[in-house]
This record gives C-alpha cells, structure tokens and sequence, in this order.
C-alpha cells in the first residue's frame, strides 16, 4: 500500500485557500481600486482580550490606535508624544507636560486626569504589565494637562518606560469597574480600533480628528494568521498587503522584492555554567568558544538571514558595534580531552534543537563529548536555571521594554540575576551594572553599558552566536510601511498603497 504524497505546491494552494476565509470581509472592502484600506496579516491573536496591560499592547502601537507619553528613537532616547516634554523635578520625582490638542476617539480630551487614570490602573493592575515589574509608580494631576510620576526607588529611565505600550493612555471610558479595560473608541492615535472578533480579526477605520498628520489609509483590516505557510502564502496571492514574520523557510518561495528582514534585539547565545561541572574551567569555556563555528550556523540554520555575533547586543542597537573595544580574554583554551558537555535547548522555536547539532558536531570535532538534551521550554527552564546543564542555547531578548539592555544584562550577568543561567557571579560585573544603570540615558549609559558587555565576555560565560531578523513581507504597491527592531510599530498615519500617493 503506497503513501499519499501530496506536492509542496499543493501545501501551498491548500494555505492559500484557508487564508482566503480570513481576508473574505477585507476583499469585500477592496473590490473598489479606489479603496484605501490596508490588509494586515498578524503572527499571533490576542491573548487577554487585547487590554494593553498585557502584551497585546504591541498590537495597538503597531496599528497607531493607542499612544503613550513618550516615543523612542532609533537610539532608544525619549522623544516627544502625547507629553511634550518632562523634567526631573527631585530624585523620584519626574513631571510631564501635556499636548493641550488631543482628542480621544470617544470624543473626549486628553487632560491630567485620564493620564493620571491610566498609570494609575496599570501601576495597580494584578498582575503588573511587564514594564513595571519592581517598579513602584504613583501618578498626579498637576493642573489639567501635566501629571507628576513618582517611584519609590530613583528611576533615571522613567521617560523611557513611559514609552511602552503596556502604558498607553486610553480615555477614561476604556476602564470598566470589573477591571476590564476595552481599547475600542479609546484611543488617541490616527486610526480608531472599531471591532474585533475574537483571536480571528480585528478592524480600524481612519480617524479624522487624530491631533497629528492623518492617515493616508482609509483603515486597516487585520487578520491573526499563526500559520507561517499561510502568512507566506497570503502575500504571495495578494490577499494581505502587510505581513508578520514570514518564516525563513518560506522566505526563498517568495518575490524577493516583496520581503524585508528587520534586525531584532534577539541573541542566540550559548551559556556556560561557570559554577557547576566542566565548565567551571575557564580554559575550557575558552576551547568552547574557539570551537563555535558561527557562520555555518548562520548559512544553515539561519539560511544567511541571520548576523554573525561579535557580542551579546546585535545590529539592531545601532550604537553597540561603534562603542565595542576588543575583548582582553583571560583565560587561554586547552585542548578537550574528551570532557562530556551536557547541551541543551528547548523545542519551541523550531531552529534551536538544529543549531544543537550543529553546535554538537562542533564541540565533538573540537575534542568534547557531547550528549544533547531538548524538551519544551516549560519543562526545561527550571533546570536550565538550577545549573543542570554545562550549556544551554537561548535566542534571548536583550532589550526589554524599556528599550535598554540593563535589565537583560542584570538578569542574566549579576550575582542575584533572575535568569542567570550561567550562574556567574563576578563582584567586578555587579559593580559595572550598578554604575550603568544609575546613569541617565544617553552617550554615557551606552558606554556604561559596553563596558559592562565587555566585561561579561571576557569570562566566556556566555558566547553570542548570531543575531536574528524577523521577515516582513509588504506587497509591491505598498509605501511607508515600518520595520522596527522593537516590533512597536507597523502601520501609521504615512503609511499607503503608492496608488494614494499624488
């Protein structure tokens, strides 16, 4: 009895088909060439309902529905939003202006009060949004249209919180009294978030009375596709305009011109356990780190859309690569001889149990004895974090919320570290992160912060691999789209089909 093969292209056709359902209202809306809608084709559906006290928070920047206080630049300094500027008016203390020509998509005025409203539940919310894990904020009208913030503990980046979207401010009307908190109509950016359908879809239309530049699109039709085939396949038959996170493997079947990779603050690293097992030599963690061969990892896994890694913060900080100073290694490798490296990694993204093998062949031709193990995230990060492991391999986040990498390099570097894998504990180390996070953002935190970079290194506790890029996909006649290593924004007020453009 012979197997059923079914052909690639037939997969492909079949994604297509099903991609079709969820874009039938978006066609219907677009029938008309002049038509201005944008058709988005989203990676994950909400997950709380699309309340920005979670990460869904993302999803309203990236549709410029809900704006908060503060913006970042491309160097992650704080620029002007709905405040238009702020002070440090004590150790704790910070005020904030507000721009007096807003109008929520209720209809009603930005003011003191609803900014003071909307911290004011986050700050409270159980649990906290992300961004204020450890943080202790009160906020205060001060006059209708400046607040003062203050937090328990001196915060010289508190503008730069401000600027997540777990803190957008939302009319008043958005807060229902069972703490529910509803984005529809209350929002302040240049589209208006006027439906959604569960996990499936979602819908903006244009709003006219936006304080800024309008919108060229007339709305946005979203649909959540967690597909990857069908993502690829929606951009390739045109039933999506915009489109998340193409997966690599489908990258190559598609117009080239029609896709775009985004450099992310995301590291594949190898940690090292520095305090447990044969790694605890740093001659070893040395040999370990002259073995790694990153460009076949970035050539295979990776399929050349990946950056081979000249330290833990990648291409998508602008900054890192010019502060960076050679690292001063310690330590010199000796030769393996036949040690064995328990490696692991977890199954959840599907390209780290490859770079395992790949990483294992490495270590073996190098004169290790590799035994490998991979599980589900969930069932491996307990051990990972007790130290069971003499490496583990994370593509890691390095910039956090705040859009500065302290908090990953504290959490993964200091002696009382969250997440310290490696289980390093260096008081020299503690003592540079210290120093940096104390210092206000700018060009002296960014040479804080590689000094400190330069330091963990040097330990060969943790080796950067290669930094990942995400694939965007946008349709040929499709101008102004964004592609943000943050993954903040997406769609705004310029962005259009070039058909709209005079």
């Amino acid at each position: 009895m012979s197997a059923l093969r079914i052909s690639p292209l037939a997969g492909l056709l079949s994604a297509a088909l099903l991609l079709t359902g969820c874009f039938n209202e978006a066609d219907k809306n677009t029938e008309n060439s002049t038509d201005s809608r944008l058709r988005l084709a989203m990676l994950q559906p909400p997950r709380s309902g699309l309340t920005p006290l979670s990460d869904d928070a993302f999803k309203l920047s990236r549709w410029s529905t809900a704006e908060t206080l503060v913006v970042l630049d491309k160097l992650g300094e704080a620029q002007p939003a709905l405040a238009t500027k702020w002070q440090q008016t004590g150790e704790n203390r910070w005020r904030l202006e507000l721009r007096h020509d807003v109008k929520f998509h209720d209809g009603t005025a930005l003011d003191a009060a609803a900014v003071v409203n909307s911290l004011t539940v986050a700050a409270g919310a159980a649990p906290k949004p992300r961004i204020l894990d450890g943080v202790k904020l009160t906020a205060v009208a001060d006059g209708e249209h400046a607040v003062i913030v203050t937090t328990a503990q001196p915060d010289p980046l508190l503008p730069q919180r401000l600027s997540s979207p777990q803190l957008a401010i939302l009319s008043q009307k958005a807060y229902s009294a069972s703490g529910v908190v509803d984005p529809r109509h209350t929002g302040s950016g240049p589209f208006e978030l006027v439906q959604v359908d569960g996990t499936s879809s979602a819908r903006l239309e244009r709003f006219d009375g936006y304080w800024g530049e309008k919108a060229k699109a007339s709305g946005i039709d979203v649909s959540f596709v967690p597909d990857g085939t069908a993502r690829g396949a929606a951009l390739r038959t045109g039933t999506a305009d915009i489109v998340e996170a193409i997966p690599v493997s489908q990258a190559p079947l598609l117009d080239q011109r029609l896709i775009h990779e985004v450099p992310m603050p995301r590291t594949n690293t190898l940690y090292l356990n520095t305090r447990l097992g044969v790694m605890k030599d740093p001659a070893l963690r040395a040999a370990v780190r002259e073995a790694i061969n990153r460009q076949q990892l970035v050539d295979n896994v990776y399929e050349k859309r990946a950056d081979v890694a000249q330290g833990l913060l990648g291409p998508a900080l602008p900054w890192a690569a010019q502060l960076r100073q050679p690292v001063a290694h310690p330590a010199a490798a000796r030769k393996p001889a036949g040690e064995t490296i328990t490696l692991a990694t977890f199954s959840d993204r599907a390209e780290l149990p490859e770079v395992a093998v790949y990483l294992a062949q490495q270590l073996t031709a190098a004169g290790f004895s590799v035994k490998q193990v991979v599980r589900e995230y969930s069932q491996i990060e307990t051990d990972a974090l007790a130290g069971k492991f003499d490496a583990f391999i994370l593509s890691r986040a390095t910039v956090l919320d705040s859009g500065d990498p302290v908090a990953y390099l504290y959490s993964d570097f200091s002696c009382k570290g969250s997440f310290n894998i490696a289980q390093l504990c260096r008081p020299e180390i503690d003592e540079a992160l210290q120093h940096a996070s104390a210092i206000p953002a700018g060009e002296a935190r960014r040479q804080a912060i590689m000094l400190a970079e330069n330091q963990i290194l040097a330990t060969d506790a943790a080796i950067p691999m290669l930094h990942e890029r995400v694939i965007q996909g946008e349709a040929a006649d499709i101008r102004d789209a964004l592609r943000d290593p943050r993954e903040r924004t997406l769609i705004n007020a310029a962005t259009q089909r070039n058909s709209q453009a005079d």
